[in-house]
């Protein structure tokens, strides 16, 4: 018998991104359009961060 799984949703930085667009749309929140994105390029840039810092350690522990 195969079982099927599947995930959904949009995650935490989804709904973040989608409750910030609203806000700033409907003129509740006032903030730049920067911070409003932020939750959909954080993620990103903490994620090439760690594989910055992991290429870096690579490199160094074959010198």
């Amino acid at each position: 018998m195969k079982t099927e799984t599947s995930t959904g949703g949009i995650g935490f930085f989804g709904a973040l991104f989608l409750v910030l667009l609203t806000l700033r749309l409907t003129g509740h929140i006032d903030w730049s359009w920067w911070w409003v994105l932020s939750p959909l390029w954080v993620p990103a840039a903490v994620g090439l961060l760690i594989l910055l810092v992991a290429a870096v350690a690579i490199f160094l522990d074959r010198r």
